[in-house]
């Protein structure tokens, strides 16, 4: 059977086949997940096969290469924040509590200013470069409610969780420090690192109920349709402006699954937006799934015509 070439027909596929197949389970068959042993470690904790990965991935870069990185990173962060903070504070100005099509300022920003970092790194080290696999770094930034409350205005009350950074970064660093000090252990590392794709696109699959999308309705999905294509316009665009492929600003354009928690912590913050909250909620909870499938889609397309057109000027 021709199982390998079948999902890899599938745009992301090694990404996308694995991380629908965990949401099926978490939605049809949740007590599955809960057989014990590694079967249930393997489905719920992705995070700890994730942390091996970026080890493996940072043994494959070469220290030259943290510049390019960090460039990368800190456009992407820039431009995908700066987006979501100019399509919430214009839904907030024009449209007020309501919302644009329902979907309030508090959903737009918590939808638009993260990215789902597993499938960023998976889709970037499929596609791309290990530059821009190490862009994670800084994307990392943006995940979690404070830069949201921060473009609510409500930044005196926020604060970055540094050591959540960190923790995010080490493994990144270790690998790279190995790789760099022994070619060995890079050449050891770096081969094992698109082996555990799969593996962990099934673990975040699980925590992935399709319910969701109902609950989100027409709205959530809606957020997730705006958040890859305004987002992803700009982010491709400023990535090939910066002298990249597109790829990473490709796979930037997703929402995070930690983006659902968002609207619950503002209102924590201000009460006042609580029942805004309570609405949001559900609709970036659409937005995450519905990015989830769609980005690997426009990533693999953007790969695929950078291919192409590296093909013609070839030929000439």
């Amino acid at each position: 059977m021709k199982i390998k070439a079948t999902i890899e027909k599938v745009p992301g596929g090694m990404m996308v086949i694995p991380l629908i197949l965990g949401a099926i389970v978490k939605t049809f068959f949740p007590e599955f997940l809960k057989i014990g042993g590694f079967t249930t470690a393997i489905a719920t904790n992705p995070l700890a096969i994730l942390g091996v990965f970026l080890v493996c991935m940072g043994a494959g870069m070469d220290i030259k290469a943290a510049p390019k990185a960090l460039k990368i990173g800190v456009i992407q962060t820039l431009t995908k924040y700066g987006v979501a903070v100019a399509v919430g504070l214009f839904v907030s100005h024009f449209f007020g509590e309501n919302g644009l099509w329902g979907i309030s300022a508090l959903a737009f920003i918590a939808a638009m200013s993260s990215t789902n970092g597993g499938l960023y790194t998976a889709l970037t080290a499929e596609f791309g470069s290990k530059e821009e696999v190490g862009a994670i770094a800084i994307l990392s930034i943006k995940d979690g409610p404070f830069l949201t409350m921060i473009a609510l205005g409500s930044a005196g009350l926020a604060s970055i969780p540094f050591m959540t950074l960190v923790g995010v970064i080490l493994p990144l660093i270790i690998g790279v420090i190995l790789g760099n000090l022994d070619p060995d252990m890079r050449a050891f590392l770096s081969k094992a690192g698109m082996v555990m794709i799969p593996f962990f696109a099934f673990g975040l699959g699980c925590g992935i109920n399709l319910e969701t999308i109902y609950l989100g309705g027409f709205s959530g999905i809606l957020l997730g349709l705006l958040t890859v294509v305004v987002c992803g316009f700009f982010t491709i665009l400023t990535d090939k402006i910066s002298g990249g492929t597109g790829v990473a600003g490709a796979a930037n354009s997703s929402t995070a699954g930690n983006a659902v928690a968002t609207p619950a912590a503002v209102a924590m913050v201000d009460p006042s937006l609580t029942s805004v909250a309570a609405i949001a909620t559900p609709q970036v909870a659409a937005a995450v799934i519905t990015t989830a499938l769609l980005v690997p889609v426009l990533t693999a397309y953007i790969a695929k015509r950078n291919k192409r057109k590296l093909e013609i000027e070839v030929a000439k």
